[in-house]
């Protein structure tokens, strides 16, 4: 499929899944769609709860932290006992402590960052039971954040935001579940592989060399890895693996897997606050920012390499082809690469450390804006909108107007809330990044000296703390000191944002609605729209700048050229 049809396709697939799966994803949410209510009600009964019993933000914060503990202590206990449990054909081991608290950690944050290779170190009960149940919760969990937070906008001087147990219910049982057994079936009809037969031993008899071929259930755990925004693969290879990813089919599927529920999510946000043009705003910034990284990181992957220059071939007609997929190409390779990092995916079906350095630098400042466009699944509309509050407050005091986002007011509370929630993961990220430039432990890690071995640790601190989960690749990262500084980064990445979430939806939820006047400031019109993308880049730039000059800029500029 050429790379035009390839956008066109997706444009227009997400177009109508914008429409009408955001249409029915309204309907879930709030309550009107209940044909599986015959599995809801005895979900409810064994959790105690009830839809009619609705939480406090603050009680809604306590269930979203006591589910998360318990789902780490489960996927941590089954790592460590992977040796004596069943479904283990190869008879792995268990998996050591340090690596353990780190798989865990990025799995119960929806970040499926792995310092692993898994068909070589994981079970398959491991890969079903720890991992793959986790890449089907922790969106749920995202999905209810975001719900949270629209809900702060709709309610009226309400003490309550809504009940974490049915949010995760119903958003595993009638979005998730549906569209990743659908997505599933295709993928393994396509040629990915689902089996628990164990890997496949070969010997070719005519020149004696012996071969063992990994095989395990990918099919299925491939669709939600692209579907929950989450990245992790079976094989070590992720989608550039022809297991996981086989054709050019599912190779566009798999991107419009990643960026599927995180657009039609901004629909659910438009239709249930009463106006679908304050989520065409949002999705608008979103395409904006996407489109422009897009187009960056293919005219910079189109350059040809000068390092294979260098070594005679002068004629590069298709770009840098180095790390890339002969089956995908160039173009395919970097809307894959911009898709999956400005999603939370982390997915890959090529070699990051192999991009351009502008290329590699829109890959990570993607991530450094947030993952907002369009963001997790859950996270990057929560996250959005943390921007959007931040955006009128500014806008508010620009034109000396009393700041109000949908009727509104922000106030000291919701400023100093969306501002943590702002703040914490760059504050992470560079400290985190600061101390492993300091030490021996961490400056044993990246495989490059010189600006590109920054890039390779600022690279992995930023995926872990924005909980993508990319691999630059070149950093051995299954170390202690980068399995435990990683294991905070990704935990004080997810909830020292989704805490402060689902807090700024409870504040909102107890104020009144303020009638729009002559002075309310219009968050649905373009100059709202370039008023975000502004804040989302000022702020993204003001505090990544200098580390990314360090990094990407001085190494493409060490070529005597940008592009």
């Amino acid at each position: 499929m050429g790379y035009f049809w390839t956008i066109l396709t997706l444009v227009v697939a997400l177009g109508l899944s914008w429409r009408f799966l955001g249409g029915y994803m309204v309907g879930v949410f709030e309550g009107r769609i209940r044909f599986l209510s015959f599995i809801e009600r005895p979900i409810y009964r064994l959790l105690g709860t009830s839809p009619d019993r609705e939480q406090s933000w603050k009680r809604y914060a306590g269930s979203v932290v006591i589910f998360s503990g318990l789902s780490f202590a489960l996927t941590y206990a089954i790592l460590r006992l992977q040796g004596s449990l069943p479904l283990n054909p190869q008879h792995f081991g268990a998996v050591g402590p340090g690596l353990s608290w780190n798989t865990a950690s990025s799995f119960v944050t929806n970040t499926n960052w792995q310092n692993y290779g898994g068909e070589e170190t994981l079970s398959y009960l491991s890969q079903m039971c720890a991992l793959t149940v986790q890449q089907f919760v922790t969106p749920a969990v995202g999905i209810g954040a975001a719900l949270v937070i629209i809900r702060g906008f709709t309610k009226k001087s309400s003490p309550t935001v809504g009940n974490f147990w049915v949010d995760i219910t119903r958003a595993l049982l009638y979005v998730l579940l549906p569209i990743a057994v659908v997505a599933g079936i295709i993928f393994v009809g396509q040629g990915a592989v689902q089996t628990l037969s164990g890997p496949v031993h070969i010997h070719n008899a005519l020149n004696g060399v012996s071969q063992t071929i990994a095989l395990g259930p990918t099919g299925f755990m491939e669709v939600i890895k692209q579907l929950g925004t989450n990245g992790g693969g079976f094989f070590n290879a992720n989608s550039a693996h022809p297991f996981e990813n086989p054709t050019p089919l599912t190779n566009w599927l798999s991107i419009y897997l990643l960026l599927l529920i995180p657009v039609c999510l901004t629909y659910v946000f438009g239709k249930m606050v009463g106006s679908i043009r304050q989520g065409v705003a949002i999705l608008t910034a979103m395409v904006i920012l996407f489109g422009a990284w897009t187009a960056i990181a293919t005219v910079a992957e189109h350059q040809p390499n000068p390092a294979v220059q260098q070594a005679g071939l002068l004629h590069q007609p298709t770009g840098n082809t180095v790390g890339k997929e002969v089956r995908f190409g160039v173009p395919s390779s970097a809307l894959f690469g911009i898709a999956s990092t400005q999603t939370s995916t982390g997915s890959a079906n090529s070699a990051y450390d192999s991009f351009s350095p502008v290329g590699g630098g829109a890959l990570l400042t993607g991530m450094m804006i947030g993952e907002v466009t369009p963001g997790g699944v859950g996270s990057g509309l929560y996250t959005i909108l943390i921007y959007a509050i931040l955006a009128v407050f500014i806008g508010g005091l620009m034109v000396g107007r009393t700041p109000e986002y949908l009727g509104k007011k922000i106030q000291a509370t919701e400023v100093k809330l969306a501002g943590l929630g702002t703040l914490i993961m760059p504050m992470t990220v560079l400290i985190l990044t600061g101390i492993a430039v300091s030490l021996h432990a961490g400056r044993a890690g990246p495989l490059n000296s010189g600006p590109h071995g920054f890039s390779e640790i600022l690279y992995a601190l930023t995926s872990q703390g924005n909980n993508n989960g990319s691999a630059f690749g070149g950093l051995t990262g299954n170390t202690t000191f980068y399995n435990v500084i990683g294991g905070i980064d990704m935990l004080i990445g997810r909830f020292g944002i989704l805490i402060p979430a689902i807090a700024l939806g409870g504040v909102l939820a107890a104020k009144n609605v303020v009638a729009a006047g002559a002075g309310t400031f219009r968050t649905d019109n373009p100059m709202f729209v370039g008023l975000l993308i502004g804040v989302i880049i000022i702020v993204g730039g003001l505090t990544f700048f200098p580390a990314v000059s360090l990094g990407p800029v001085v190494e493409q500029l060490s070529h005597g050229k940008f592009f």
